[in-house]
């Protein structure tokens, strides 16, 4: 979204996705993002002033040049600046509209919810682990739209339970969020589950509750190629759950190149890879609570599959509207500048939907 996106009549259509006119100025205030015109006139050049400083890649200096230049503000950097750290509150609030207006559409009676995080590296931190912006978001299917956004710091992890949960829907996640305490209270609040997991990633019991042995499960079922059964998994407090595990043999291809990797990690962190970690990488594993008389292992398998579509919206919003590590250091103003490419993919979703041919339309789930 370049400035001159935002010079032209596409701008109104913006502002009524935002809620209209009267909404965007009644947030502003109520934020006190703005409080009085003095340089910028009134809350809608204000948010315009702030998308183009955050998505335009110019720096404060041109951004005030430019809005001088159109006769949209006559305003310094330093007041432009102080007003991009007054609106994280209002730019929240903005998102939150768009997002609420979204009523979440089912996929044959269920909501699919994919769950995922992507980070950004502060001003300096290119890099490094330590010196991270975290998203965490939520991706709803058949609509194909974020249905939640959430920012932190690196010190926040990635949590299963993090996002509020939809009654009945199916949340959907990779084996980082394999969270045994986290997973019970997505179950508790009536959603279902389907997440990749580790062979060390859970304490797993039998159905009966006895030990279960993975490794030496996967093993004994290397010919059939394929497991479908009840287990539990005994969480580090409280009493072990009910789950269904699904676990697939993968291509001779696929399995040598995980073998691979694994090598490749345990050499990096200096340890010697386990014949565990081996002999899983051979496999797929999955855990859901999804019955097995109204989902199929392959219906199982063919919702896990919709996981890349996550994949793709997160680079949209890296590549559409090019967001990157913020230019400064200070919180106040990298967090708008964040929420800001944010608000845009949700404004321009519907846009580069109407140019782009994907599978999206088929049906979801079986």
């Amino acid at each position: 979204m370049a400035h001159d996106s935002l010079a032209n009549q596409d701008w109104q259509t913006l502002v009524e996705r935002l809620g209209g006119a009267a909404h965007v100025e009644q947030t502003a205030r109520t934020t006190k993002a703005f409080v009085r015109p003095r340089e910028i006139a009134t809350p809608l050049d204000l948010l315009r002033l702030i998308l183009t400083y955050c998505l335009s890649g110019k720096g404060l200096r041109a951004t005030a040049a430019w809005a001088a230049t159109v006769d949209l503000a006559d305003v310094s950097n330093p007041a432009l600046l102080y007003r991009l750290r007054q609106s994280g509150p209002w730019l929240a609030a903005l998102i939150a509209h768009v997002l609420a207006t979204r009523a979440p559409t089912a996929a044959k009676g269920r909501l699919i919810r994919l769950i995922d995080g992507s980070t950004v590296p502060k001003a300096g931190g290119a890099g490094s682990k330590n010196n991270l912006w975290r998203l965490h978001c939520t991706f709803d299917l058949p609509a194909e739209r974020f249905s939640a956004f959430e920012l932190s710091d690196e010190k926040e992890g990635e949590t299963l339970d993090r996002i509020a949960v939809e009654k009945d829907e199916i949340r959907i996640a990779d084996r980082a969020y394999m969270q045994p305490e986290r997973m019970v209270a997505v179950l508790d609040q009536g959603a279902d589950l389907i997440i990749r997991a580790g062979w060390k990633s859970a304490r797993w019991r039998d159905a009966d509750g006895s030990p279960l042995d993975l490794i030496a499960m996967l093993r004994r079922e290397e010919t059939n190629g394929r497991v479908d059964r009840a287990v539990k998994i005994a969480p580090q407090h409280g009493a072990p759950f009910a789950m269904r595990l699904l676990a697939i043999r993968k291509p001779p291809e696929a399995a040598e190149a995980a073998r691979r990797l694994a090598r490749r990690e345990a050499q990096r962190g200096g340890h010697t890879v386990s014949a565990g970690t081996l002999a899983a990488a051979d496999w797929v594993i999955l855990v859901t609570s999804l019955k097995v008389d109204a989902f199929s292992a392959d219906d199982i398998l063919a919702l896990y599959r919709l996981r890349w579509r996550i994949e793709v919206a997160f680079k949209r919003l890296k590549s559409i509207v090019g967001l990157k590590g913020p230019p400064g250091k200070d919180e106040r103003s990298a967090k708008p500048f964040i929420l800001a490419h944010l608000l845009a993919i949700l404004l321009l979703e519907p846009l580069v939907d109407a140019f782009e041919v994907s599978p999206r339309q088929a049906p979801v789930a079986a």
